[in-house]
């Protein structure tokens, strides 16, 4: 009999250790995703930092550096944003 109770008592503890935390990590990338806008600062999985100048369906093209280089990529390969400022964008004058 403690058996019976035992089985499905492991299947809720593993559900709200692992599966849960996962969706809802996945839920909160893909809002981010759907939330970028031109102008934010974004930070690729591969640690390339720019800002969004023109967001499509699938795509975002950024720029990297003042020297307008442009990349494109899948909105997945976006890891996290931040909103760009004026602060960000002024060179540090010494």
């Amino acid at each position: 009999m403690d058996m019976l109770l035992f089985i499905p008592l492991m299947i809720a503890v593993i559900y709200f250790l692992m599966i849960r935390p996962e969706q809802r990590r996945k839920k909160q990338a893909a809002e981010l995703r759907e939330a970028l806008q031109v102008g934010d600062q974004i930070t690729t999985i591969g640690g390339i930092v720019g800002k969004i100048v023109q967001v499509q369906e699938d795509y975002v093209t950024f720029e990297t550096s003042e020297d307008r280089v442009r990349i494109k990529v899948v909105k997945g390969a976006i890891a996290n944003r931040g909103r760009s400022t004026d602060a960000q964008q002024q060179p540090l004058q010494q």
